[in-house]
């Protein structure tokens, strides 16, 4: 049985850019959008051309797409003006795109409010401006801003707003929950309402977050009806965001519900690529991942306790629910304080480090984890740590340089331009092969001047960690009073990219930073395969 299409429509380059702390330069725009299309998005949403420079330059050369189009957002005409006299309307159909988004009210308490003009006017200008558009040959879409709260007031004038738009021409009629505040079987009762008016296979949904059910709620619309879904890559969005397009993708992929009845543009292959987009993503807007978020975070497939570890080993479905290599994730069993062999084995697998089941020091080395983790350390959100403690006990990690000594001193002074300033200095004196190096270093604070001291010179090794760079630093006091002991994680990446996160802990916040440093540096000569 032929499968119906659903087409998938981005807004992360302009609804997603509404995020509060978001803000895309063109460069941005440009790679996120080519990885849209990469990924098999039909509809790619560049923005708003005349609202600001960088929408306006980035409609001035069309982006060379596989098979996505390249979709301008914008107002319909204002009330009181023809379409031949509206700058807004000129600036979008002059933009180099594949097709034009208009956003209408369909809202009667949203056109007296906001617009504060008649709806015989609001219904004049949908479809004023889709005819405009359809004349210059671009395929049109309306979003029918408001719409679900619009019909529950007026379901008469939001539906004629609606038919306004496809009976002028519209591919597409989508449906709108601005405010994010309605239930899924709302949605579903209203779509499937609408379907009957307006074909299905012109329907699209646009759903905000605000209840936590904008993945629901378009999942609702699909089975009502509508055949075009809008969201953006994680999330991103005003307020609350929008639908998560991470999760409705593998959602519409992998569950059978959906799968058996429809096709998408994202195929199996592409959608292994799923995490790497989202993780992408993230790093260009300089923000921690979330590690919780379905399918694509980190611990969407991690398993913590000794029971579910055991039962995941026989077999990954009794605690998974699709394969996380689908979606590009992979499954990860966290060794902690609940830990056992099964745990630690799986996770001894996962870093390819040898073992014999049989070997009594697995035993030590599960018995090590939780007297460790006991006094603070975090090995379940330090990989790299966990790693060196495991090759330690099994007796595989070489003893590349032996740290002697090293003293941080923080002083305050008036610089050359009279300005109190606080400078770290560090000293650092290691035992590389019988030979005695000093290292020092200023920097912004004493874990920084540690770092760059601690990294200044390893002699035979220096070559192996000159790509290596601390990128982030947390701390975290376990207990109070004067004696509280610190846990610090650090997060380090290498020339290749690649990224690990390394622990400890002391009464001391110098020595848990040099501690974490230390696993860092000895963890990157591990995996550089740094001879001894």
């Amino acid at each position: 049985m032929s499968r119906e299409r659903l087409y998938l429509f981005d807004t992360t380059l302009r609804d997603g850019a509404q995020t509060n702390g978001v803000d895309f330069t063109l460069h941005d725009k440009q790679i996120i959008a080519q990885m849209l299309d990469d990924l098999g998005i039909d509809y790619v949403e560049g923005g708003y051309p005349g609202a600001n420079p960088t929408d306006t330059e980035f409609f001035s050369d069309k982006p060379k797409f596989e098979s996505a189009k390249f979709t301008a957002f914008g107002m319909t005409r204002r009330p009181g003006r023809s379409a031949s006299n509206d700058p807004g309307l000129a600036a979008l159909i002059e933009a180099k795109a594949d097709a034009i988004c208009f956003v209408a009210k369909s809202s009667a308490y949203q056109v007296r409010v906001a617009l504060e003009t008649t709806n015989e006017e609001n219904l004049a200008s949908i479809r004023d401006s889709v005819v405009a558009a359809k004349a210059a040959g671009r395929e049109v879409m309306v979003d029918c801003e408001h719409f679900f709260d619009g019909y529950k007031e007026n379901a008469d004038f939001a539906l004629a707003c609606a038919k306004a738009a496809y009976d002028s021409g519209a591919r597409w009629v989508v449906l709108c929950d601005t405010n994010g505040g309605t239930m899924p079987h709302e949605i579903e009762t209203i779509v499937g309402h609408v379907t009957k008016h307006i074909p299905g296979s012109h329907v699209g949904i646009h759903a905000h977050n605000d209840t936590e059910q904008a993945v629901a709620n378009s999942l609702a619309a699909v089975r009502a009806g509508a055949r075009q879904i809008q969201g953006t890559l994680n999330g991103l969005g005003e307020r609350c965001g929008n639908a998560n397009l991470c999760s409705l993708i593998p959602t519409l992929r992998l569950k059978s519900e959906f799968s058996d009845a429809f096709e998408i543009g994202v195929t199996d292959e592409k959608m292994t690529t799923l995490m790497k987009v989202s993780r992408t993503l993230d790093d260009m807007l300089n923000r921690a991942p979330n590690r919780h978020a379905p399918y694509v975070g980190e611990s969407a497939f991690v398993t913590k306790t000794g029971i579910h570890a055991s039962a995941v080993m026989k077999d990954p479905q009794t605690y998974e629910h699709v394969l996380p290599e689908s979606v590009g994730n992979h499954r990860k069993v966290l060794v902690s304080d609940q830990a056992g062999r099964s745990n630690v084995m799986a996770e001894l697998d996962r870093a390819g480090i040898p073992y014999e089941k049989n070997d009594p020091k697995l035993a030590r080395l599960v018995e090590e984890l939780k007297e460790r983790e006991a006094a603070g350390y975090a090995y379940e959100s330090a990989n790299a740590s966990f790693d060196l403690l495991a090759r330690r006990t099994l007796g595989r990690v070489p003893e590349y340089f032996k740290v002697e000594q090293f003293d941080v001193n923080v002083e305050q002074r008036y610089n050359a331009n009279g300005q109190r300033v606080t400078v770290a200095l560090a000293v650092v004196k290691v035992d590389v092969a019988g030979e005695r190096l000093i290292s020092a270093a200023e920097g912004n604070g004493p874990v920084n001047a540690l770092d760059v001291a601690l990294r200044k010179d390893l002699g035979k090794y220096q070559k192996y960690i000159e790509g290596l760079k601390l990128i982030d630093y947390r701390v975290r006091i376990l207990n109070g009073g004067t004696e509280a002991v610190t846990r610090v994680l650090i997060e380090s990446e290498d020339e290749n990219g690649d990224s690990w996160i390394t622990v400890g802990v002391s009464p001391n916040i110098i020595d848990a930073s040099f501690q974490a440093l230390m696993d860092s540096v000895v963890y990157k000569l591990v995996k550089s395969g740094a001879p001894v």
